[in-house]
């Protein structure tokens, strides 16, 4: 499962409100203004605790004539809440493999003398891997601003948000805003 699912799941779930809205529709479907009575709350509120929800896949409305009814996505809510403990069992940390010849060799075909990314390999396979080599400086637990990683990624290439971006894909980078932090090494794609 990818980690931007999971941390919007945790998100979601981390407000009491949200809470107290998945515990009500556990008994069953209700539309907004039922959701607010039996809280106690008013209808923008609820509207708003809903939104978030429904964007981490936890409930989903059903129309029936002017009312929307949400249901708690009950198997849903279960493999994400479960996701957590799955962290590292998918993956193969790539970096631990790119010290191979074949795929040192690999990584130099795709670079310059001078250090410098010639192209992006087509193949997912060889992307991968030279992702992992042009990421593995970067400090562990370490929050970056969007300039740093820029100007990390132009030690490498000229073309940072196209890297970033594929970084971001790959699982390899967590964004928050501006805000970028490298991903545990159990999330990042396996290599060949």
């Amino acid at each position: 499962m990818q980690l931007d699912k999971i941390v919007r799941f945790h998100k979601a779930v981390g407000d009491t409100t949200r809470m107290r809205i998945i515990a009500v529709l556990k008994r069953g479907p209700l539309h907004g203004q039922a959701i607010a009575h039996k809280l106690g709350l008013k209808p923008p509120t609820i509207t708003h605790h809903i939104t978030k929800l429904r964007e981490a896949g936890i409930i989903y409305p059903i129309r029936d004539g002017n009312s929307i009814y949400f249901y708690l996505d009950e198997p849903h809510l279960e493999r994400l809440s479960k996701s957590i403990l799955q962290l590292g069992e998918e993956s193969v940390h790539p970096s631990a493999q790119v010290n191979s010849e074949e795929k040192l060799k690999l990584v130099k075909s795709f670079f310059s003398s001078d250090g410098k990314l010639v192209q992006l390999p087509a193949k997912e396979k060889k992307r991968v891997i030279v992702l992992a080599y042009m990421i593995q400086h970067l400090e562990k637990h370490r929050v970056y601003e969007e300039q740093e990683i820029n100007a990390y990624i132009q030690r490498y290439h000229s073309d940072y948000a196209t890297i970033r971006r594929e970084w971001i894909t790959h699982q390899f980078l967590y964004r928050d805003n501006n805000n970028y932090q490298l991903n545990p090494e159990e999330m990042w794609p396996a290599s060949f």
